[in-house]
Parts: C-alpha cells; sequence; structure tokens
C-alpha cells in the first residue's frame, strides 16, 4: 500500500456542484419572483461567484463577505431590487439540500475504507457542506469532515493541511493522497503541503498551470490503482 490517508475534495470531485447550483438558483429565484430567471443572471452570477471563490483562496476576501457580494453584485449588475443577505441565506438552504454525487462516487469510498483512512477537505460554506454529506449518506465514510471555515484557513494555504494533519494524527505525510478537481487549490495544497497529488479531471481540461499534480484521472474508480 503507498498510502495510509487519503483526502478528498467535495464539489466536482466527490458531489455533482453544478448539479446542485441549478438546483438551488432555480429555487431561489422562483422564491422571490424570479419565475422563469433569465440565463443572463446566472451566467453573470457564475463569472462573479468564481472571481469572488478566486479571492478567498487567496486570502483577498472572507467567507462571510463571500456569501453576501456575490448577490450584492449580480443584483447591482441586473437591476434586480433584491435583498443580497436574504436571498444569500435562502439560496444556501437551497444548495444545502442538493446532495447529488458523482458518478462512482459511493462503490469508490466503499471500496476504500476497508483499505485506507478516508477524510473530506473542502474550502465549502459549512452548513451547506455537511447538510450534503448527511443527506447523501456519505458521512460515516469519512473520519473527519474538514472545512475552511472551522480551521481559519482555505486551500491551498498549507495551514488548512496543518490543521488536517493534527486532526488526524498524521506524522508521515509521504503516505497521504490528496484527490481533487482543482489545481489551484486541491493539487497546489498538496503540494504546498508535500502530499501526493491526484488530479481528477474527467473532462480532459488541458493544464495551463505551472501545477503539475503526480497523477491524473478521468474517473474515480482509478484512485483505486493507485494504492
Amino acid at each position: 500500500m503507498n498510502y495510509d490517508v487519503i483526502l478528498f475534495d467535495a464539489d466536482d470531485t466527490l458531489f455533482d456542484y453544478k448539479k446542485a447550483e441549478d438546483f438551488a438558483l432555480t429555487s431561489v429565484f422562483e422564491e422571490f419572483g424570479v419565475q422563469s430567471p433569465d440565463t443572463d443572471y446566472v451566467a453573470l452570477y457564475r463569472t462573479i461567484n468564481q472571481e469572488l471563490w478566486n479571492d478567498f483562496e487567496k486570502g483577498a476576501i472572507s467567507l462571510a463577505e463571500l456569501r453576501v457580494e456575490r448577490f450584492s453584485r449580480l443584483f447591482t449588475g441586473t437591476g434586480l431590487t433584491i435583498g443580497a443577505e436574504e436571498f444569500s441565506n435562502r439560496y444556501l438552504g437551497y444548495l444545502g439540500a442538493g446532495a447529488y454525487l458523482i458518478d462512482g462516487a459511493v462503490e469508490l469510498v466503499e471500496e476504500l475504507r476497508s483499505k485506507v483512512r478516508l477524510a473530506i477537505i473542502t474550502n465549502g460554506i459549512r452548513e451547506v457542506q455537511l447538510s450534503r454529506f448527511s443527506k447523501a449518506g456519505v458521512d460515516h465514510y469519512f473520519e473527519h469532515i474538514i472545512v475552511s471555515e472551522d480551521t481559519g484557513y482555505q486551500k491551498p494555504h498549507i495551514g488548512i493541511f496543518d490543521y488536517t494533519f493534527n486532526k488526524l494524527g498524521i506524522t508521515d505525510p509521504a503516505r497521504v493522497l490528496i484527490v481533487g478537481d482543482s489545481l489551484t487549490s486541491d493539487i497546489q495544497g498538496g503540494l504546498n503541503s508535500g502530499i501526493d497529488t491526484c488530479w481528477y479531471n474527467p473532462h480532459n481540461k488541458p493544464n495551463e498551470t505551472p501545477v503539475k499534480p503526480k497523477f491524473e484521472i478521468k474517473q474515480l474508480s482509478e484512485v483505486l490503482t493507485l494504492l
């Protein structure tokens, strides 16, 4: 066995975040009386949201600010007269209900749990992530679910990895593998903390960054071949 511990990212690695986001946006727009939200609203929201999450990874904005600011910018840019904080709270409720797993995720962790220790390490919002893990029925597979909000750091900062190592009692980083879809968050974070990295890249996206993962996989089941 090459590894004793596997750390999994959550969104777009084990969970289908786009599907959950689509459900949450459709539901919250309907609740606030925008019955058929213009697709431009959704596209603009996704652009704003990604920019703010990139800022969050760099430590340029807090999670509390991000939660509301993305909708504040959306409504300012589109002329919608909706309270951003109230909208954000309702959106997060719907997002937490969107427990959609990536195909093969349950089968993978079921197979792995008898072989290695498992944990999740995610930059997501705590109440949303824990709600989704519980609703999906997969939380019991993981020894710990590490959410950036609880640690004071976010991937790729080494602080969240130090917190995770302490939580799991990890003393040998060489025996740890991280699996995730984000080169700038998961893979860079793994490199920063001195552990092996596996880039989950189901859509065969080109790597146009200087970040070089040790492994690259197209299907989750391929993780089993790395043990």
